[in-house]
């Protein structure tokens, strides 16, 4: 049975009662919103398209849709709705096998329920549990979206085009604010003004951070590992492609370095880093040569911009306010695990209201916290999993046009990776973590793909998982 003609006598009806019963302009701009709504429900590529643009640009405008959430999460649950409508009507071909690491994901998952129940139960504050559970779980289901509307190779450099056009906005919207009034105020009026919700909880939260850049991803951490995640693509995409695609890919790996360094994010930037060393051992092209002038440039800015200098001497000074905290973080994290064995759950983001404990600036010990021991070695089981799929089996690493995304994305998530050995951010994070997903599942299926090419970083790997 076609879908348009369900869709189309819905609308009809739909349409006549909006007609009926409000003005002609809030009749136009629900007309607009729908249109864009029915055309998501019909092409799902186009809505996850969509939702690679809005969570790197304005991750967190929100919106209400019986409960409040992002325009980047709602974007999301509209595409698992058209993909769930267009396999009923039958219009989309079955989902390919699972590989091992999809299906530890389903595990986790799963698995999620046992502390959310138990956090419901056991911590008393206010807090919407059902709603953040759920929202989580939609994030980790990017990783799914992928091989069910990316399973072409020109479909997969589409998401990727998404996600930088996404970046180079917030790029173009963050640094030039920075630079103008050098606070993180100005960027959070112009926040508000686009959609952003609880804007003076934000200014409030972002008043220790006046001297680092921030941007729509809030917090200038959080931006740090975005860059960190996004950036490695970038650079491969850019300099693998011709024309305008390399000229974005160019200019969102300059931009996006610099706004690196503007967020003084020292676990992005050590994190990153330390990829490019492990590069280097796997004698990428240029890499060697991007490490030097990134350690020049980085001499040259440390030496102009007072910033800089006062972010590098805090790691040398013994009153680093954000170093001492997180060593208290883990001295008091052994009763945290103590007081919740089972985690915390989705009720609430520690540290938990009314307690003496303190959260935890880890991404490993942050699901400790929020899922217990077990749920942190069934994420380790997943990582694990991964790396074992894509990891490259070759001495060297040669960059080319075709293996540009593998190797971008793969650098990518193991910069994120790594960065959350000092902050927290990609392990329940809403919107990061869904582009972190994404970009894993991206990950996975180029790999895929390249395995079965004779002769391929990836070729003649077995069947590891």
């Amino acid at each position: 049975m076609p879908l348009a003609f369900p869709l189309g006598l819905l609308l009809s009806v739909l349409f006549g009662i909006l007609a009926w019963l409000l003005p002609a302009a809030k009749v136009m701009a629900a007309v607009v919103a729908i249109a864009a709504i029915i055309t998501i429900i019909r092409r799902p590529l186009w809505g996850l398209l969509l939702f690679a643009f809005i969570a790197t640009f304005l991750p967190y405008t929100t919106v209400t849709i019986g409960f409040r959430t992002t325009v980047s999460e709602a974007v999301l649950m509209l595409v698992w709705a058209s993909v769930m409508a267009q396999h009923l009507f039958g219009q989309m071909q079955q989902a390919p096998k699972m590989l091992p690491t999809e299906r530890r994901m389903v595990a986790l998952m799963l698995f999620s329920a046992l502390p959310f129940l138990v956090g419901q139960v056991i911590i008393n504050a206010d807090g919407n549990g059902p709603i953040n559970w759920v929202r989580w779980l939609f994030n980790l289901s990017a990783l799914f979206l992928v091989p069910r509307l990316l399973d072409t190779p020109q479909k997969r450099e589409q998401l990727v085009t998404g996600l930088l056009l996404g970046t180079l906005f917030l790029l173009l919207l963050s640094i030039p604010i920075y630079f103008k009034d050098r606070t993180s105020a100005t960027i959070t009026d112009v926040l508000g003004k686009l959609g952003y919700g609880s804007i003076d909880l934000v200014t409030k939260t972002l008043a220790g951070f006046s001297t680092r850049m921030t941007s729509p991803w809030n917090h200038p951490n959080i931006t740090g590992g975005a860059m960190a995640l996004l950036v490695p693509l970038a650079a491969c995409f850019g300099l693998t492609r011709r024309g305008w695609p390399r000229a974005l890919g160019v200019a969102v790996t300059l931009l996006g370095m610099l706004g690196l360094v503007l967020t003084g994010s020292r676990g992005a930037l050590i994190s990153l880093l330390l990829v490019m060393v492990w590069l280097v051992s796997k004698r990428v092209a240029y890499v060697g040569r991007v490490l030097m002038v990134a350690l020049v440039g980085a001499a040259l800015l440390l030496m102009f911009y007072p910033p800089l200098q006062d972010r590098v001497a805090d790691l040398f000074s013994s009153n680093d306010a954000s170093t001492s905290v997180r060593f208290d973080e883990y001295a008091s994290f052994p009763e945290a695990m103590a007081s919740y064995p089972l985690g915390i759950g989705f009720k609430v983001d520690p540290p938990v209201p009314n307690t003496d404990l303190l959260g935890i600036s880890n991404l490993y010990l942050n699901y400790v916290y929020k899922l217990g021991v077990l749920g942190l070695l069934m994420f380790l089981a997943v990582v694990r999993s991964w790396w074992l799929y894509t990891r490259p089996t070759t001495r060297t690493i040669t960059l080319t046009h075709d293996n540009a995304l593998w190797l971008g994305s793969t650098i990518g998530v193991l910069a994120a990776l790594v960065s959350g050995l000092f902050d927290h951010y990609f392990s329940f994070t809403m919107v990061l973590i869904a582009v972190f997903w994404l970009l894993m599942g991206l990950n996975l299926h180029e790999a895929k793909r390249l395995r079965a090419i004779p002769g391929s970083t990836l070729a003649n790997t077995g069947n590891r998982s």
